[in-house]
């Protein structure tokens, strides 16, 4: 389209148009909200993650004790 040239959109359709623009604003609006959403249960998710790994290292670290010390020789 020319710059400076007019161009006529009937009213019917221009409203159409305009209820299309706030609908998608809406659905965009939204959008980011349930990404937050999702991104707030992510980092949940990986806290917990991380807690039962500390406690499997933990586990780890002390059946590693246990059997050094029942299997180790004693002089």
């Amino acid at each position: 389209m020319q710059q400076g040239t007019n161009t006529f959109v009937k009213i019917d359709e221009y409203k159409d148009i305009l209820d299309i623009i706030q609908l998608i604003k809406e659905k965009v609006k939204e959008t980011k909200a349930l990404l937050g959403k999702i991104n707030d249960l992510k980092n949940q998710e990986d806290s917990e993650l991380e807690l039962w790994k500390n406690g499997l290292d933990d586990v780890e670290r002390k059946l590693n004790f246990i059997d050094q010390t029942l299997f180790e020789p004693k002089f």
